[in-house]
């Protein structure tokens, strides 16, 4: 086939993709999608699965699936040229599916379906998704009339846009700044694999010295131990005033997102008015576990109490200690990371870098495999050539996921280091999911879910011309463990309906339990000692600095909860009682936020909201709080693991349990009743506070 992105016959050809394939792909696919629509509108039989609902995930599929390649460069591999064309198509997609959800006549064979007698007969998955797809509609407006349809229809274009250039705005600005130090008494204190990096970054850019950039491998080392403050304060300034209005950025580039946001909010607000909810935070709820706006700031608050005081103990005593021992007579907002690393060194005897020598991604990685290996029964393995397996980067791993029996059950690609074409953050999406596939002559079988697996790591480099693997802190660890758990949702499925395989059709407060789960794993003795090596020693992590961070692990809890309620509570505010343009700024609002819950108030020219990807670039609207949901979720189901093993956590019944009972499920019923069935209760907040170290009042 002359176009690799009309190729679903296996892998996505990455090496054969050109920017050339995309459009016509899009035009392609857009064309046979909508003359299917045509047609099942115009089948005036009564419908049924197979005639009414399947034609239209087969056909959806193939668009998901190219346009998840697209959407998949444009975030790792990002060109000018790329982006340009995604822009160009993209408002075609948002406008097939936003018609899609239009569609009155879909509505109401839907509608009918679920009245039908055959509804009875359909397996609880299928059951699952026409009424997902009903609930759907009505969020999409298919009830509105004919001219709101129009507007609303232009909203979720204009949406979608402004999300895209809140998400370019946001990367040209981390790319744009960068500081070239020449002076190698000003570095003092920062680790020597970061100066390597920092060396390497200035020669390819044909300059002398080191040289810093805002992506975290570079940006963090830089405020946790430089010990050079104004040298910190720089790079905090520029950090925090990122696509901002006094963005360090060239006159004739405005990258400025704060205009974007407000636009954002007020078409959400209008569009959640036309389909009859008082706010955005009601349609963002409607699909998720919260039952109400009220219910989540309720939520929040609780916890925010509980944490409120952990944190004002965290920060008198890294006061105290800044001023005593690190002559700061105020900590200023470049000074946190900095005094608490040193405060932490001093309480626990040990540092983040003296940790990361012992975490190389050689040991990491074999570490993380075997424990899921052992919990569900499964083995993964690197593919092996000559399989046609294309990769976007040299980089790239692929491995395949089998079961007990050596069947092919998953594959996944891994991503691990930061690049200036790439997106920061880390994240999980899916490349192909689980779904039954009917072949030629009637025959069934199931198509292998494929997951991409993304961080923004430090790569590896080369000390004194010897060449070493990547070494991640511990903290990248639990990054690496947390994106593992959202690939196993996807990957060790069992249901083979795509609309509720995998994490399709989970809930999206309830879809970072498994990997928020796969986080506890992180601080367990018999986990740890399986993917740790001396980079230079080769010893495995010695008990005693095992118990060091174990005694650590709750060091400012207080301050790392608020954060998130923080955030939380401002993202459900801005779509809940929050007017876009009116009387308050979006700026204000935050600080009113922070006046309740945060005992660190940031500088003014802080301009947080403005990087805030996860809720004005990504699906996390009215919705950040999913973090905190999930996280008493995975608490409350790790310590049923706490509970059942006799030795150390790697229980394999009830790592058994947990597969079939969470993970197989997927989306096909609800998360709620997944957990009931593994826990056999519903859900208590005394795990996570106690995994936080805090006291269940």
């Amino acid at each position: 086939m002359s176009n690799p992105l009309l190729d679903f016959s296996g892998l996505p050809r990455f090496a054969d993709i050109n920017n050339a394939h995309i459009t016509p792909a899009v035009d392609t696919l857009l064309r046979e999608n909508r003359a299917t629509i045509k047609n099942i509108c115009n089948d005036h039989e009564p419908p049924t699965w197979q005639t009414f609902v399947q034609p239209m995930v087969d056909a959806n599929e193939r668009l998901s699936r190219t346009w998840g390649q697209v959407s998949h460069l444009n975030a790792v591999m990002n060109s000018s040229e790329l982006r340009e064309i995604y822009n160009v198509n993209l408002p075609l997609i948002t406008q097939f599916y936003a018609e899609l959800s239009q569609n009155q006549q879909l509505f109401e064979k839907f509608k009918q379906l679920r009245a039908s007698a055959e509804f009875e007969q359909l397996s609880p998955a299928r059951k699952k998704i026409v009424e997902n797809e009903l609930r759907d509609f009505r969020l999409g407006g298919a009830e509105l009339s004919a001219d709101k349809k129009q507007r609303f229809l232009q909203i979720q274009e204009s949406l979608s846009k402004l999300s895209s250039q809140f998400s370019d705005n946001l990367l040209d600005a981390t790319n744009h700044f960068s500081l070239l130090i020449e002076d190698a008494e000003a570095l003092a204190g920062i680790p020597a694999d970061v100066l390597q990096t920092a060396r390497e970054t200035a020669e390819k850019d044909s300059q002398s010295g080191w040289k810093f950039t805002l992506h975290m491998p570079s940006y963090l080392p830089v405020m946790q131990y430089a010990d050079n403050r104004s040298l910190r304060e720089q790079m905090y300034h520029a950090f925090a005033t990122r696509a901002s209005e006094i963005d360090n950025q060239s006159d004739s580039t405005n990258w400025d997102n704060l205009p974007l946001i407000n636009e954002i909010l007020a078409l959400r607000q209008e569009a959640a008015q036309m389909l009859g909810f008082k706010n955005y935070a009601e349609v963002s709820l409607a699909p998720k576990m919260a039952t109400s706006p009220q219910q989540v700031l309720d939520f929040l608050h609780e916890l925010a109490t509980k944490a409120k005081p952990y944190a004002e103990k965290d920060l008198h005593a890294l006061e105290q200690f800044a001023l005593k021992q690190l002559n700061l007579s105020k900590l200023e907002a470049w000074d946190l990371a900095y005094a608490s690393e040193k405060l932490r060194e001093q309480q626990y005897s040990f540092s983040d870098q003296e940790v990361k020598q012992y975490f190389p991604e050689d040991k990491v990685l074999p570490g993380m495999f075997k424990l899921v290996e052992k919990l569900y029964g499964i083995s993964i393995v690197p593919a092996l050539a000559p399989r046609d397996i294309q990769r976007w980067h040299p980089d790239v791993k692929f491995f395949d996921i089998n079961d007990s029996n050596g069947q092919l059950i998953g594959q996944f690609y891994l991503d691990l280091y930061a690049r200036a074409t790439k997106r920061g953050g880390a994240w999980m999406d899916d490349a192909i999911a689980r779904r039954s596939i009917e072949k030629k002559q009637g025959i069934q079988s199931v198509q292998i879910p494929v997951a991409y697996l993304t961080c923004n790591f430090s790569a590896p480099v080369c000390i004194n011309d010897k060449p070493r693997p990547a070494l991640f802190t511990h903290n990248e660890v639990i990054v690496l463990f947390h994106e593992f758990g959202h690939g196993l949702h996807h990957l060790l499925t069992q249901v083979d309906d795509l609309g509720v395989s995998g994490i399709n059709g989970v809930e999206w407060d309830a879809v970072e339990l498994p990997s928020q789960f796969m986080e506890n794993f992180c601080w367990e003795w018999d986990v740890i000692t399986d993917m740790t090596q001396h980079i230079e020693t080769g010893e495995s992590l010695p008990r005693p600095l095992y118990d060091k961070m174990l005694a650590a692990k709750n060091f400012q809890s207080g301050f790392q909860m608020l954060r998130q309620i923080e955030f939380a509570l401002f993202d459900m505010r801005l779509h809940f009682d929050f007017e876009p343009h009116g009387s308050q700024t979006v700026l204000q609002l935050l600080d009113d936020v922070r006046k309740v819950v945060a005992v660190v108030i940031p500088p003014d020219f802080n301009r947080f909201p403005n990087s805030f990807a996860h809720i004005f670039a990504g699906g996390y609207a009215a919705g950040y709080y999913s973090y905190k949901w999930a996280e008493v979720l995975s608490a409350d189901a790790f310590s049923m693991f706490e509970e059942t093993a006799s030795d150390g956590v790697v229980d394999i019944a009830t790592g058994s349990r947990f597969l079939q009972e969470v993970l197989a499920k997927g989306g096909s019923r609800t998360a709620l009743e997944s957990f009931i069935a593994f826990r056999g209760r519903e859900p208590e907040l005394d795990a996570l506070l106690r995994h936080n170290g805090m006291a269940a009042a």
